[in-house]
């Protein structure tokens, strides 16, 4: 069965982990192009907070994916306010920096509890209605879904897991014909509160690797995806690139890792703060999308607008290729006018031509 659609302004669409980041700046986005939102966090009072700067065709709740029952009564908040939904977003995670043998098992468990059985609850619960009227869902990855990085390892291990579930269950409703689009949004490192928000072992604060790219980035590819059916959309050619090496020298990679990983991953001279995090309970109250990465941050990324816009961007390329065929024969045509003799593969113009 041939999936579906519909535009974003046509669209409810359930946004799980929308009061920070990610989730933040998509739901900013799927407002203002005209979508009705259903929004879940854990923390009520910043749900409020971002419901009233969206406007009233918001309906937010409370709830830790971690718990089937609370998926469920997003599920249920939806009919209740809009009679269903087109498109369900599992954006929720938490993160983890420190080296595997300094975390511990209740720490690691409740990664998995958020990161993985949070998709897997709310993906499970998303297709029992879009199996029926058809829709998009969308799961949260990382490059990390494909590459393992030091002092992230249990995080990558989460993402990995969720990359292992979201292409089953795609094959799976492919195999029943059901008319869900499922796609994987793997982002690169994203500047937002996510490093501020992790359970952090390590003495120094943390950061990201470059590059680092803006969560707005992401939140088009969500939002593209909501309304045209794309198995995976890597965010960052970052990322990509990563994913690529680690495919053909996979090696290559774990040497280089090895060698720069760690370092590149601790703000140097500084010293931790709130390393709990909101791995157990929710952040102190502040609606934020952007984080305070310490280094250049890349507003856009030219290989993920290529992947999404694929003909946009074959235009773009065969009119800068045509422009500038263009611009080398013009300036070949004012050397001969001004006197100039040019022959095919000359680089420097020749002695100038006299009338003597």
């Amino acid at each position: 069965m041939s999936v579906k659609l519909k535009p974003l302004n046509q669209q409810v669409i359930v946004i799980t982990g929308a009061t920070s980041g990610i989730g933040l700046a998509t739901a900013k986005a799927a407002a203002k192009a005209g979508a009705r939102l259903v929004l879940a966090a854990r923390s009520q009072n910043d749900l409020n907070t971002v419901a009233r700067d969206l406007g009233s065709n918001v309906v937010t709740v409370a709830a830790d994916v971690a718990d089937p029952e609370a998926v469920r009564r997003i599920h249920e908040a939806a009919h209740a306010k809009f009679g269903g939904f087109d498109t369900w977003v599992n954006n929720a995670g938490v993160g983890m920096w420190g080296k595997l043998s300094q975390g511990n098992l209740e720490d690691f468990k409740r990664l998995y509890d958020t990161n993985f059985w949070g998709i897997v609850n709310g993906s499970l619960e998303a297709i029992k209605h879009l199996k029926k009227h058809g829709g998009a869902l969308i799961n949260l990855g990382s490059e990390v879904s494909d590459v393992s990085v030091p002092v992230q390892g249990m995080y990558a291990s989460s993402k990995h897991a969720v990359k292992g579930f979201t292409d089953a269950l795609r094959i799976e409703l492919a195999d029943e014909k059901a008319p869900v689009s499922v796609t994987l949004i793997k982002p690169a490192a994203i500047n937002t509160p996510f490093p501020e928000h992790a359970r952090n072992y390590l003495s120094e604060k943390p950061k990201l690797p470059q590059p680092v790219y803006a969560p707005e980035e992401v939140a088009k590819a969500i939002l593209h995806a909501a309304s045209h059916p794309v198995r995976d959309i890597y965010v960052g050619g970052g990322g990509k690139l990563m994913s690529t090496i680690n495919k053909f020298a996979p090696s290559a990679l774990d040497w280089l890792e090895a060698k720069t990983g760690v370092a590149q991953q601790k703000q140097e001279n500084t010293k931790a703060v709130n390393p709990a995090g909101s791995l157990h309970s929710p952040a102190a109250p502040h609606a934020k999308v952007h984080g305070n990465n310490p280094g250049h941050v890349m507003k856009t990324s030219l290989y993920t607008h290529a992947s999404i816009h694929p003909v946009v961007a074959g235009v773009v390329v065969a009119t800068g290729l045509a422009a500038g065929i263009a611009l080398v024969a013009g300036r070949k045509r004012n050397m001969r006018d001004a006197g100039f003799p040019v022959e095919s593969g000359t680089k420097e113009p020749l002695v100038p031509a006299t009338d003597e």
